[in-house]
């Protein structure tokens, strides 16, 4: 049997990142694989290249933090991974590979991107693949273009009574051909690894609960094409658990190590007209203001609510599936928490917001983790 940890979210954008890593990286060393989200650009490049606010890209030495800390594979197909430019894609890259990590869901073309990161453990291919479902457009790799592998999302406003200017209702979904690009993938990493993996890179961001059209059709085709499991992340916050043919699906894990001053206006050297802008913009869409006392964690409060997902496999398949409550310091280092009063907390915060999405996600307490319900190795 082989055990598999994944968490959502890495940024490590601040002095001394092992030291944030430190409270779980007994935990992320234990497991056999361990994968996460490195959600920045890491590079020395001064690049900036977003019309969004950008990103800028964290010290490559980070990288080899997270190797230390017991990770295994870091996906990179998200919404950030181009600000810094072609240099800084290729830069990741690199400085993933020399630190140890495999990287998966970037690169010099889309051929690139999509090809999944594979690595074995007691005789089992694990596989993983990484989709950005979120864009923005320049963020995405084409057949000469560097960039990540993506899933095309499209979305449509429809105003249902009369009131011109007043608020629509949203439908999300997945291109066709995109989606089929996707399951495509799966189905040939299935025919060449023993467990296959997915990585969405999507979501609602800093919105408690909320789950979007889109979300659940899209990881369930994943699981429909061969996946043994989905991890979302992007959001910044935690999202519910569903399985699916027996199969989990995290939504959404959240952020894990997430800390920076780039969000925080007035700090440093990457204060922008643009960032001054969003900070107020965001306190509008999405109703809070990070806590002032956490200057290098400007997150909703709710998103210190987060989890290690754990997964156990053997030779025929899944046996077991659920997490790892974990609990965000005043630092913004995650802790490990499970069996514990905090630990409690967590895990009824992730049962509420799963009934609240309307997944059908049903959890068991086991000493340090909490077990899923209804996956296939139980059932």
């Amino acid at each position: 049997m082989i055990t598999i940890a994944s968490v959502g979210d890495l940024i490590l954008d601040e002095p001394d990142p092992a030291s944030f890593l430190a409270p779980s990286a007994d935990l992320l060393r234990s497991a056999d694989v361990t994968i996460g989200h490195v959600e920045v650009p890491h590079s020395t490049t001064t690049v900036s290249q977003s019309t969004d606010v950008p990103a800028p890209p964290a010290d490559p030495a980070a990288l080899k933090a997270l190797a230390q800390a017991g990770f295994d594979i870091v996906t990179l197909a998200g919404n950030h991974i181009c600000d810094a430019g072609e240099v800084g894609i290729a830069d990741t890259i690199r400085h993933s590979r020399e630190a140890g990590l495999v990287p998966t869901g970037a690169g010099p073309n889309l051929d690139q991107a999509r090809k999944p990161a594979i690595i074995e453990r007691d005789g089992l291919r694990v596989g993983v693949l990484s989709y950005n479902c979120v864009g923005p457009r320049e963020s995405w790799a084409t057949s000469k273009k560097p960039g990540c592998a993506y899933v095309h999302v499209l979305t449509h406003y429809e105003l249902d009574h009369a009131s011109p200017g007043g608020p629509p209702k949203i439908y999300t979904f997945a291109d066709p051909d995109s989606l089929d690009a996707m399951a495509d993938d799966i189905r040939a990493l299935r025919a060449d690894a023993d467990i296959v993996l997915v990585s969405l890179h999507k979501g609602v961001g800093h919105t408690p609960a909320a789950v979007a059209m889109y979300e659940k059709p899209v990881a369930r085709a994943a699981i429909d094409a061969g996946a043994d499991a989905v991890f979302g992340h992007h959001a910044h916050i935690m999202r519910g658990i569903e399985t699916h043919r027996g199969k989990p699906i995290f939504h959404g894990l959240g952020n894990f190590v997430t800390v920076t001053h780039a969000l925080t206006p007035g700090t440093g050297a990457d204060s922008s007209a643009e960032l001054e802008a969003w900070s107020r913009r965001r306190k509008e869409l999405y109703g809070f203001a990070p806590d002032p006392r956490m200057p290098a964690y400007p997150f909703h409060p709710e998103s210190r609510n987060t989890a290690i997902a754990w997964l156990g496999f053997d030779r025929d398949g899944l046996t077991e599936a659920g997490f790892v409550p974990c609990w965000i310091d005043e630092r913004g280092a995650p802790v490990p928490c499970g069996g514990t009063p905090d630990g409690d907390r967590v895990t009824s915060y992730i049962e509420d917001i799963t009934r609240r999405a309307g997944l059908n996600g049903r959890f068991a307490p086991r000493g340090d983790r909490v077990l899923l319900d209804e996956i296939e190795g139980t059932s």
